[in-house]
């Protein structure tokens, strides 16, 4: 696996330093509130893992998959919400967590829905931010880092459904996914 990364882009020490100061915003921003924490499948798992244990006020979490990727890499516009929420959202505070917001087509579809489920507020965080790739007009509260239009692997992310496990970010060598 390592031999396919071109280059690490955001390194161990930094990503977790990075999420240490989002847990610390977060924690100020919602003390007082109860919100509910919503994980995006299934790139976002070991991100809010991390980020959860640097927020020590109550909160809830939940996860829905949504995607406009599939197997590909790159989005085909169209978001499939592939698993639901298990709680109602209607009157709370909505963080969602996202690995990457780049199309922002996923985040757009997301922030509508929650609008129309009656969330009382909802707010993104979003461990990376690729606004050269932007389709959508979007932009995630709380972002951990703002990256190149590179296609990046590792920390949650993947590629068909390997790298997730890799401890960085790193640059995926373009022939491994073209």
């Amino acid at each position: 696996m390592i031999a396919d990364i071109q280059e690490i882009l955001v390194d161990e020490k930094a990503l977790e330093k990075r999420v240490a100061e989002l847990g610390e915003k977060i924690t100020a921003d919602y003390r007082g509130k109860y919100p509910i924490l919503i994980g995006i499948l299934k790139g976002s798992s070991v991100f809010m893992a991390d980020l959860i244990r640097k927020i020590p006020i109550p909160l809830e979490i939940d996860f829905l998959k949504a995607s406009s990727y599939g197997a590909e890499a790159r989005s085909s516009g169209v978001v499939q919400l592939e698993a639901d929420l298990s709680m109602d959202v209607k009157g709370r505070s909505i963080l969602l967590i996202e690995d990457i917001v780049d199309t922002g087509n996923t985040l757009k579809y997301l922030l509508n829905r929650f609008e129309s489920l009656g969330a009382a507020d909802v707010k993104v965080c979003s461990l990376l931010d690729k606004p050269e790739r932007r389709e959508q007009r979007v932009i995630a509260d709380y972002i951990g880092f703002e990256i190149p239009n590179e296609f990046v692997v590792g920390y949650g992310l993947d590629y068909a459904q390997k790298y997730r496990n890799l401890p960085f970010i790193g640059i995926l060598k373009r022939e491994v996914y073209e």
